[in-house]
């Protein structure tokens, strides 16, 4: 049997995660290797969130809340609004799928910043709508170049902050000026996986501004900060007119028990939280100072990541650190050949990689 694939499912490359550790394992034989390209918590989950998961594990006989009442009631008390502008996701990106599925029609177009997060685009041209792609200035999002791109055909605007490859931000002044600019028509969709790691008080926070007044969903994630990334538990707020449409597309249980308690639990555990910002932040600037030590060019980031510019192909260094068991990301998917992304690890990953980069530079 041949089935047909319309040219704008098939022409979408796959995305292409970081590779796993077991994965390394079995290609190379090598074992205790390092972590840093998925962006990963470096401490682990919440203690609180895996014991909220080993009680419940009694219970995995049974569906999970399709609505998660309980986890919804939880953030809605935590960011002060209203439960019915919550929508939660199997992981932020199936939020991303299901405004796409919803809203989006073949021909109309969204804006997507280039680089940034891979599942814009895709969702997008799975539903046969057209990616119009903005470029970065200086690694960032330009919001006048966004403005210039508005089209009568635009429906949605992906707005990454901050923005994931290059941890730059939008600013509050740029995202007011985006929204004051913009037809009440199109949807801006502000992507806040990072939020928590934010240092720079300039940075837009887009659940300050009203959702019910203004065209905003505001993403976040348990993926992170949170340490949930196995669990995949993100979600959306948004108008509750937008929510009552993304609740009749989605699957009835998008989000499992296990991730539903786990996420309430990690709320709760605010100790925890400041240990991985902490830790993200002395990192981070380890980074910084070991780097600029080595003369190795590299960029701020508001962020739990950064980019390093190696100054040749960022593939064949990503190789070269695979086999000294150091899992880096290579940029070249990212339109940036040369560079590699890194997160922050706990502090001996962190010497690890130091000195491991240093070491594939100088022989190279």
């Amino acid at each position: 049997m041949k089935l047909s694939i319309p040219d704008y499912i098939a022409s979408i490359a796959p995305y292409k995660p970081g590779k796993p550790l077991d994965e390394l394992a079995r290609e190379t034989g090598i074992t205790h290797a390092i972590k840093l390209a998925s962006n990963e918590n470096p401490i682990g989950p919440s203690p609180a969130a895996i014991t909220a998961i080993q009680h419940a594990l009694t219970d995995l006989h049974r569906y999970p809340d399709g609505s998660g009442h309980a986890l919804v009631v939880k953030l809605a008390n935590k960011l002060s609004i209203d439960p019915g502008q919550i929508v939660l996701g199997n992981g932020s990106d199936d939020i991303i799928g299901i405004l796409t599925r919803a809203l989006i029609r073949p021909g109309d177009e969204v804006i997507v910043p280039s680089p940034s997060f891979l599942m814009y685009d895709i969702m997008v041209r799975s539903c046969g709508g057209v990616s119009v792609v903005v470029p970065l200035k200086d690694r960032a999002i330009c919001i006048d170049d966004i403005l210039a791109a508005v089209t009568p055909r635009c429906k949605m605007i992906f707005l990454c902050n901050p923005n994931n490859p290059t941890g730059s931000i939008v600013s509050k002044t740029h995202f007011e000026k985006l929204l004051a600019s913009l037809p009440r028509d199109i949807l801006v969709v502000v992507d806040e996986a990072y939020i928590e790691f934010v240092r720079d008080p300039a940075c837009a926070r887009s659940l300050a501004c009203d959702a019910e007044k203004n065209p905003i969903v505001t993403l976040r994630t348990f993926s992170k900060a949170y340490g949930l990334a196995g669990l995949r538990i993100g979600y959306g707020v948004m108008s509750k007119d937008l929510a009552d449409i993304l609740h009749r597309v989605r699957q009835p249980f998008n989000t499992n028990s296990l991730a539903q308690v786990a996420a309430i639990a990690a709320l709760d555990d605010d100790r925890f939280l400041q240990k991985t910002i902490d830790m993200v932040h002395e990192g981070l600037d380890y980074f910084y100072a070991e780097l600029t030590r080595a003369g190795i060019a590299h960029f701020p980031t508001q962020a739990n990541f950064m980019l390093i510019n190696v100054g040749q192909s960022a593939d064949a260094v990503f190789e070269k650190l695979l086999h000294k068991g150091v899992i880096v990301r290579s940029m070249r998917a990212y339109s940036y050949p040369e560079y590699i992304r890194v997160n922050v690890g706990q502090p001996r990953e962190n010497q690890r990689f130091i000195q491991s980069l240093e070491s594939v530079l100088l022989r190279s």
